[in-house]
C-alpha cells in the first residue's frame, strides 16, 4: 500500500476546541463513556500521567500503567477501578518486548498509548547501549514500544497515540549526525529539547504511516506545571532531584523567561497551570471527537498549536524543525536504526 497517496495532513492550523488553557482533563473529556476501551499510559503513576489515568478509568476505560518500579506505581493508583499496573523500563530494549509481549498474548486490542513517560535536564547518563539518557527515555523507548504494540493498535480498528512532548522543543532540533552526542559537548536542555523535538517528528510521521490501518497519532505540550515530577530522574545507582522549588528555577532558564517577556501580569500569572489542567490536552487528543479523521500535529490548551517561524519570540506555538516532513522521515529511519526494530505496517 502506498500511504503517501492516500494518506492526508491535518494542517497545524487552530480549531477553535471551545477549550483554553485552564481546561482541566474532566472537562477535555466531556462527560464521554470509554467503556470497553484499553488504554496503555506509561508514566501513568505520576503528574499529568496519573492525572490522565484517573480520567481515562473514571470513564470506564481498562486502564495499563507500566512502571519500571510496580510497586511504586501500585501505591500510585490504589483504590482506582479499572487500572491495573506492569513492568516496563524505558531504557532496557528486553523490558520493553517482554512488556509488550504480555500484551499482545492477551490477545486484546489497544484504543489508546500515551507515551508520558519522560526525564528532563538529567545530566549526561547513557543506557545499556550507550544511548543518551534523554533520547533513549523520551523516544527510542516509545519508538520501540510503539512498534511492538503495533499488531493491538492495529487491531483496534480505531486508535490513537499521544507522545508527550514539550514547549521546550523551541530550544532546538534532533542532532541527526550526534543524537547521542558521542562527539558533541552535552547540553541537558539541548539534549532535552531534541527529544522532544523526537516526540513532535515522531508522531508526524507515525500519523502519516499509521492513518490507513486505523491509528492517527498527535503531540502535545501539557504546560508549564510545576508540581509534577518531571524534574525528579534516576539513573545507574541512586535518584537525583532537579529543579527543587521549580517556579522559581525553571525562570532562570532562557526559554521559560521567553514566555514572560512583552506580557501582562494576568498573562504571566496564567502562564502555569495545575496537573488537573496539564492533562488536558492529552486526554483531549485521545478522546475527542472535534479530532476524528485528523493528526499528525501538535496541541495545545486543547486545541492544534499554530505554527510559528524559527525565530518567534512566541512563547507558543510549534517550530519548523518539528514539522518538517523530511526531518521526520530521517527521524524514523535513524530510529529503526539505533532501535534494531521496525514497524509491521
Amino acid at each position: 500500500m502506498n500511504h503517501s497517496d492516500k494518506s492526508k495532513v491535518t494542517p497545524q492550523t487552530t480549531i477553535h476546541s471551545g477549550f483554553g488553557s485552564k481546561t482541566t482533563a474532566r472537562e477535555a473529556l466531556g462527560g464521554r463513556s470509554l467503556k470497553g476501551k484499553i488504554a496503555i499510559v506509561t508514566g501513568g503513576y505520576s503528574g499529568v500521567g496519573l492525572e490522565a489515568v484517573r480520567v481515562l478509568a473514571a470513564a470506564g476505560a481498562e486502564v495499563i500503567v507500566p512502571a519500571r518500579s510496580p510497586e511504586k506505581a501500585r501505591q500510585a493508583v490504589r483504590g482506582m477501578a479499572n487500572v491495573t499496573t506492569e513492568t516496563l523500563d524505558l531504557m532496557d530494549p528486553a523490558s520493553i518486548d517482554a512488556f509488550a509481549g504480555r500484551f499482545l498474548a492477551s490477545g486484546r486490542p489497544l484504543h489508546l498509548l500515551i507515551n508520558s513517560a519522560g526525564i528532563m535536564a538529567s545530566p549526561l547518563m547513557r543506557d545499556r547501549r550507550g544511548y543518551e539518557a534523554q533520547f533513549a527515555t523520551n523516544h527510542l523507548g516509545h519508538f520501540q514500544l510503539t512498534a511492538r504494540l503495533w499488531p493491538a493498535l492495529r487491531q483496534a480498528g480505531g486508535a490513537r497515540v499521544v507522545a508527550v512532548s514539550s514547549r521546550a522543543h523551541r530550544l532546538g532540533g534532533v542532532l541527526f549526525d550526534d543524537p547521542n552526542f558521542a562527539r558533541t559537548e552535552y547540553d541537558k536542555w539541548k539534549a532535552y529539547a531534541q527529544s522532544k523535538t523526537a516526540n513532535v517528528l515522531f508522531a508526524a510521521e507515525l500519523d502519516r504511516l499509521g492513518q490507513n490501518s486505523g491509528v492517527r497519532a498527535f503531540s502535545v505540550h501539557p504546560g508549564l506545571i510545576p508540581s509534577t515530577g518531571i524534574g525528579r530522574f534516576s539513573g545507574g545507582k541512586g535518584a537525583s532531584r532537579l529543579l527543587q522549588g521549580l517556579g522559581q528555577s525553571l525562570l532562570k532558564q532562557e526559554w521559560v523567561l521567553s514566555l514572560f517577556i512583552n506580557r501582562s501580569k494576568k498573562e504571566r500569572g496564567d502562564a502555569f497551570k495545575t496537573i488537573r489542567q496539564g492533562a488536558a490536552t492529552t486526554v483531549w487528543c485521545a478522546t475527542s471527537p472535534q479530532l476524528d479523521g485528523m493528526g499528525g500535529v501538535y496541541c495545545e490548551d486543547c486545541d492544534i498549536a499554530e505554527a510559528v517561524p524559527a525565530d518567534s519570540d512566541k512563547g507558543y506555538g510549534v517550530r519548523p524543525w518539528a514539522t518538517d516532513a523530511g526531518y521526520a522521515r530521517e527521524l524514523w529511519r535513524l530510529s529503526e536504526e539505533l532501535t534494531g526494530v521496525k514497524f509491521e505496517m
